[in-house]
C-alpha cells in the first residue's frame, strides 16, 4: 500500500512538472523523444527490410536443396576458375536423383534462358526471360496460378508448345485480360497460353521473379536452344525433402548419387554445390546486425543528452520542494521512500518521452507503408524495447537527484 501511494504521488508530481513547466519539461524530454525515435525507427526499418528479404528467400523453400554450379555462400569472383570449370546441373543428374534418392520427396530441373522479343499481334515484350521446367516444379516450388491451369503430364512429356506467363508479361501482351488460349510468338515459334501467374507484388528483393517469366516445358525449350550450350543463364536442380529435419542427410545422399554420374573419384572434390535458403538468410542476418548496432549508436548520443536534461530537471524539482521533503521526513517518511518517490518521478517523465517517440515512429511507419507501398511495421518487441530503454534512462538520470533528496537533513530542509 505504501509503495502504491508513493507511485501515485510520483505520478502526480511528474504530471505537475509537465503542467507547471510545459516548455521546460518538453525541451528536457525532447532528447528522450529523439533518442527513442532514432533507435526504434532504425530498428523498425531494419526489421521491415529484413522481413521482406527473408520472405523473398523463403519462396525458394526452407525444405528444398538446390544443386548448382555455384555456392551461394561464397563469392564466385574469389574462385573464378574453380567455378568456371564446373558443369551446370543436367537432366541426367535429375534422373539419377529421382531413381535413387530415398530422402527426396520430389525434384525438378530448371533452365534459365535470356529473353528475346515476345509478340502477340501488335503488342510485344522485351526482357522477359524463359524458364524451362520439368513436371514436378509445382510440387517443389509452389507456383500460384491466377488464371488458367498448370501444364499437364502429357504436355511435359511431349514438349508441347504451351506456356505459363507472368502477370507483367500478360498485362503488356493482353491489356484486355483475355490471354488464356491465345498464341504468342517466341523464338519464331507459336506457344499457347495455358495459365497466368498471380502478381508477386513489390518486394525489395525478388528471388526467381515470376512476373517477367515465360514458363515452358524443358522438352519444348530443347527445340529452341541447346540447354547444355552457352545460350542459357544456367540451370538448377531443386530437391524437396520428405523430412525437413533430415536436410543434412539428404545433402550427403545427393552427393553420393551425383558423384558417380559425373565420374568423380573418391579423392576428387565435388564439382557441384548443394545450397539451402539458410545460407542466404544467415548472410542477411549478419548484415542487419551491423545496421542495428548503427541504430543504437545513433540513438545513444541523443538519449545521453536527454538523460542529462532529465537529471537537470529533477535537481531543480528537488531544490524547489526541499521544504516539503523536510516536512515529510519530520513526519516519519523514511529516506528510502523519498528516494523511490523521486526515482519513480524521473522514470515516469522518461516513459512519457519514450511513448511520444514510439508514437511518432508508429505514425511514420504507417505513412511510409501507404506512400511507398512497401510494408513497414513497428513490432511489439521494439515497442517493449523502447519503453525498457526509457525506464533505464529514467533510472540513470533520476538516481543522483533522488539520492540527494533522500540524504537531506529534515531540520535543514525545513529551514530552507
Amino acid at each position: 500500500m505504501i509503495f502504491l501511494r508513493i507511485l501515485q504521488e510520483s505520478l502526480r508530481q511528474a504530471l505537475h512538472q509537465l503542467n507547471a513547466n510545459k516548455m521546460r519539461t518538453f525541451l528536457t524530454l525532447l532528447g528522450i523523444i529523439i533518442g527513442i525515435f532514432c533507435i526504434i525507427a532504425v530498428l523498425s526499418a531494419v526489421d521491415s527490410l529484413q522481413n521482406n528479404i527473408v520472405k523473398s528467400f523463403q519462396k525458394l523453400g526452407t525444405d528444398v536443396i538446390y544443386i548448382d554450379k555455384f555456392s551461394w555462400g561464397e563469392d564466385p569472383g574469389q574462385s573464378f576458375w574453380k567455378y568456371m570449370s564446373r558443369p551446370y546441373p543436367s537432366l541426367k543428374d535429375l534422373e539419377a536423383i529421382e531413381k535413387k534418392s530415398g530422402l527426396a520427396q520430389k525434384s525438378t530441373y530448371m533452365v534459365f534462358v535470356p529473353g528475346k522479343l515476345v509478340k502477340y499481334g501488335s503488342n510485344y515484350v522485351e526482357g522477359a526471360y524463359l524458364l524451362g521446367i520439368t513436371e514436378d516444379y509445382n510440387q517443389v516450388l509452389k507456383l500460384d496460378i491466377g488464371e488458367g491451369r498448370y501444364l499437364s503430364s502429357l504436355e511435359f512429356n511431349r514438349g508441347s508448345n504451351q506456356a505459363i506467363i507472368g502477370s507483367s508479361v500478360a498485362e503488356t501482351l493482353f491489356p484486355k485480360k483475355d490471354g488464356i488460349g491465345k498464341e504468342i510468338t517466341l523464338h519464331g515459334q507459336k506457344f499457347t497460353i495455358t495459365g497466368i501467374i498471380q502478381t508477386e507484388g513489390k518486394s525489395l528483393l525478388n528471388v526467381m521473379e515470376t512476373d517477367q517469366a515465360i514458363i515452358i516445358p524443358v522438352n519444348a525449350i530443347k527445340k529452341i536452344i541447346n540447354i547444355n550450350g552457352n545460350d542459357t543463364w544456367g540451370s538448377l536442380i531443386a530437391i524437396k525433402a520428405k523430412d525437413q529435419s533430415k536436410m543434412e542427410e539428404l545433402k550427403y545422399e545427393i552427393a553420393s548419387i551425383i558423384r558417380p554420374i559425373r565420374g568423380l573419384k573418391p579423392i576428387d572434390k565435388d564439382n557441384f554445390s548443394t545450397n539451402q535458403v539458410s545460407i542466404l538468410t544467415s548472410i542477411i542476418e549478419g548484415v542487419f546486425k551491423v545496421l542495428n548496432l548503427a541504430g543504437f549508436a545513433i540513438g545513444f548520443f541523443a538519449m545521453l543528452v536527454g538523460a542529462f536534461g532529465v537529471a537537470n530537471i529533477m535537481f531543480v524539482s528537488v531544490k524547489e520542494r526541499t521544504s516539503v521533503i523536510g516536512i515529510k521526513m519530520a513526519l516519519g517518511a523514511k529516506r528510502f521512500y523519498i528516494l523511490i518517490e523521486y526515482l519513480l518521478e524521473a522514470i515516469i517523465l522518461c516513459i512519457l518521452g519514450g511513448i511520444l517517440g514510439i508514437i511518432i515512429v508508429g505514425v511514420m511507419m504507417f505513412v511510409l507503408t501507404k506512400v511507398i507501398e512497401f510494408e513497414m511495421y513497428l513490432s511489439w518487441t521494439n515497442i517493449i524495447l523502447g519503453v525498457g530503454l526509457s525506464v533505464f534512462v529514467g533510472l540513470l538520470s533520476g538516481l543522483l537527484p533522488a539520492i540527494s533528496a533522500s540524504r537531506m537533513d529534515p531540520v535543514e530542509a525545513i529551514r530552507k
